[in-house]
């Protein structure tokens, strides 16, 4: 498989370049690749699509900040399967018309990448937005998965109108200002200035008698309820995609999807990094001492974990197959459990009697680190002084 490129190095912009730059710099290559310009040349072709995927990654504040920190593999979540795809992903359409516009004389996007019928009108049927519903879910859904049922504030196609916008036994007109093109074209030659017409704001066409129901828009407010399946191993990041669960399509196109972007939020007992679950297992001084076992919980229940006597503050064990299930179901993390010993409180006089008679049996060989560290402690003054006296 191929390595992707830097999308920096594709359009040509330092690490630190501006939207402004950004922007600048595809429009130039949009102009030099676009397919329309360059008929047949599948070079060209392959170069239009992943300038666009660059600049639909770094003209994203969020998506810029989340490919700065991971590279491609952080851009995994943000396009459907199979990679980005420019009739699915890309968003900025109307940044490229603008680009485009003085190019081409029909002012649309042209047949971008061959086949021909795809050229998008504003009047005919268009599809929904794709929407994005951010979620909070706890580490135990992420861990056994669960089944949600959200409202979503949505726009859906007018019943009344089927999306026209206009009023039953009515039709929309053609606007008389730019004659049914969309725009108003001035100048000459090879470079004109293409404007979106002020009057139909670039539709060609007029609704003299607006539909009662969704005052000629052709969409209507809704909330929905969804019923959401997290699966098993989602963590922060993870984006569900919800087919046809958007925006309702405009004039009798297809609805939007839905993606459902997932964050975990903290836990009280686990810290999760990637499908390996961290926590902190307190363990009475007495056990830590005499050795013994303790009880560490994981996803499965509490497992027994069995302590040699000394054991100290900081110590971590590592339960296999232990940790969170991996979404993609190759296989599960592991836990480490960090050992932390405890100090008694609250003693009353007999515990404090039984202390001080060890106190008083005990030998310095019950504390090597401490012995060990006071004689580094000591020689580290005796250098000290024997620098003073010039030795």
């Amino acid at each position: 498989m191929t390595e992707k490129k830097d999308y920096y190095e594709l359009l040509g912009v330092s690490r630190t370049a501006s939207a402004d730059e950004i922007k600048k710099a595809y429009r130039r290559l949009a102009m030099k690749h676009h397919p329309d310009r360059n008929p047949g040349n599948s070079v060209a072709e392959q170069k239009f699509k992943d300038i666009s995927e660059a600049y639909e990654v770094l003209s994203d504040a969020s998506k810029r900040r989340q490919y700065d920190q991971f590279g491609h593999e952080g851009m995994r979540s943000s396009f459907g399967p199979g990679g980005f795809d420019f009739y699915r992903d890309f968003t900025h359409a109307e940044d490229l018309q603008d680009i485009l516009g003085s190019f081409f004389s029909d002012g649309g996007l042209g047949d971008l990448f061959g086949g021909g019928g795809r050229r998008r009108s504003r009047t005919g049927p268009q599809r929904g937005a794709d929407l994005r519903f951010d979620l909070e879910i706890d580490l135990e859904e992420a861990a056994f998965g669960s089944r949600r049922e959200v409202t979503i504030p949505l726009s859906d196609e007018c019943a009344t109108c089927s999306g026209s916008g206009v009023a039953p036994g009515s039709r929309r007109e053609t606007c008389r200002h730019c004659g049914g093109r969309g725009a108003i074209v001035s100048g000459g030659g090879f470079f004109q200035v293409r404007q979106t017409c002020p009057v139909c704001g670039g539709a060609g066409t007029l609704v003299t008698r607006p539909c009662a129901s969704c005052g000629g828009s052709g969409c209507v407010k809704a909330r929905k309820k969804i019923t959401l399946r997290i699966p098993k191993g989602v963590e922060t990041g993870s984006r569900l995609r919800l087919a046809d669960k958007g925006e309702g399509g405009a004039r009798g196109g297809p609805p939007g999807d839905l993606y459902v972007v997932i964050r975990a939020a903290p836990h009280d007992v686990f810290e999760r990094r990637g499908d390996d679950l961290f926590c902190e297992v307190p363990v009475p001084f007495d056990i830590a001492a005499l050795g013994g076992e303790v009880e560490v919980p994981t996803v499965d229940g509490f497992a027994k974990l069995k302590l040699a006597s000394g054991t100290e503050t900081g110590r971590v064990f590592r339960l296999r197959g232990k940790g969170m299930p991996n979404v993609e179901g190759c296989g599960r993390g592991d836990l480490h459990a960090r050992i932390v010993v405890e100090i008694p409180t609250n003693l009353d006089s007999r515990q404090k009697k039984i202390l001080k008679d060890f106190v008083d049996a005990r030998h310095e060989s019950n504390y090597p680190a401490s012995q060990q560290f006071m004689r580094r402690a000591q020689a580290f003054l005796d250098r000290k002084a024997a620098i003073e006296k010039g030795e």
